[in-house]
């Protein structure tokens, strides 16, 4: 079973954070920032041994393979920011194609919206606009991940790299196009790419065309959250919202803390809603998710889930590696996430429960005998 992480390499310092946050921002400074918002609020989440690590430093990467692969984590799916040829955090990625050593297997995912002040409660203030193009910007993007999909560390099946698109509706008309031209790129480069999508805005989309995408990938728990809503139009305008400002409100069974605008979820019961959650056809991937507590970033406009321990969490990956299996009848799980602090999401050993989800990630591997062969 490969269970795959989604790797955020906002962890070192760039000019474009200096200009829009202040000098020497990174995903660190609001989590040192951090605090409780109310009675048992596990708030701030320091890394363990105060591990405030820059993701320009090698020995970072060799560190977080070696704790990634002694527990069971198959591969990274990389966050790729790039802005019609500007590209922005990509220098720990590069390093990392860069040094062989570095033995891990991973994936890409393009984020492809806008990069906004979102954060601070300024969505509307663009900070890099994103741009789509034609066939001209489409082949200077695809030349330069080239390099990434020839590397023999790059998640294939059947040979194919493995190509995620964050939020395909964004591209509109061009989305297919693009596709077809990457696609002509790649077999004249002796390969293809299976494509997937992430979020499930483009599941949500009338008269979607998903005909060039292998994966619709169930990225979790926006896909539980849905389900929660038992209502399409409600969710819609939910997440509109949510993506439009910074608040995380997704109507019924969710407690709605009135103080401020935080919301709080129980744990227990979105897990539940991703183990009930019935693959739509062949496509589908199940997703995973480790926590969720964004309010590092959004404060009282944030959200909590309540609940989680590794021990729950262990329990319920044990169940969705059986769901893959059975269900899915796929070898896959994305999980949300390897090292997304800011919003709770991170399997990297913290302060209070050190490597408790690590250990209940290999616990649940290999419950169900699968545990990677990375040689193989």
């Amino acid at each position: 079973m490969k269970t795959i992480a989604f790797y955020l390499p906002q962890f070192h310092t760039f000019p474009e954070n200096d200009e829009w946050w202040g000098k020497g921002f990174t995903e660190w400074t609001n989590m040192k920032k951090a605090g409780p918002l109310f009675e048992g609020h596990y708030q701030p989440r320091i890394p363990k041994d105060n591990n405030y690590y820059n993701l320009l430093d090698n020995n970072t990467w060799a560190w977080q393979i070696d704790l990634a692969k002694k527990h069971g984590l198959y591969g990274f799916c990389f966050y790729h920011y790039w802005f019609d040829g500007k590209l922005l955090m990509e220098k720990p990625v590069e390093n990392f194609l860069a040094d062989e050593s570095l033995d891990m297997p991973f994936c890409i995912c393009w984020a492809n919206e806008h990069w906004t002040k979102a954060w601070s409660g300024k969505q509307n203030q663009v900070l890099m606009p994103q741009r789509y193009g034609g066939e001209a910007e489409w082949i200077e993007h695809f030349n330069y991940l080239l390099p990434f999909f020839k590397d023999k560390r790059y998640i294939k099946n059947n040979g194919k790299p493995i190509f995620i698109l964050y939020r395909p509706e964004l591209l509109e008309d061009a989305m297919n196009p693009m596709i077809d031209c990457w696609q002509r790129l790649a077999k004249e480069n002796g390969f293809e790419i299976e494509f997937g999508y992430q979020q499930i805005m483009f599941d949500l989309e009338k008269n979607k065309d998903d005909s060039r995408f292998a994966y619709n990938i169930e990225y979790q728990p926006n896909y539980a959250n849905y389900d929660l809503t038992h209502n399409k139009h409600k969710f819609l305008k939910a997440i509109k919202r949510a993506i439009s400002k910074p608040l995380y409100k997704l109507g019924i069974n969710i407690e709605q803390v009135r103080t401020e605008g935080l919301i709080k979820q129980d744990y227990d019961e979105v897990w539940q809603a991703v183990l009930d959650h019935k693959p739509t056809d062949s496509k589908c991937v199940p997703g995973a998710f480790v926590d969720w507590d964004n309010t590092p970033r959004k404060k009282e406009r944030g959200a909590v889930f309540i609940g989680a321990t590794p021990e729950k969490f262990g329990k319920y990956m044990s169940a969705l590696i059986k769901k893959a299996k059975t269900e899915y009848k796929k070898d896959m799980i994305f999980l949300f996430a390897w090292n997304e602090w800011a919003e709770g999401g991170y399997m990297e050993p913290d302060e209070k429960f050190g490597t408790g989800y690590l250990q209940a990630l290999k616990n649940a591997l290999e419950e169900n005998g699968e545990f990677p062969d990375y040689n193989s």
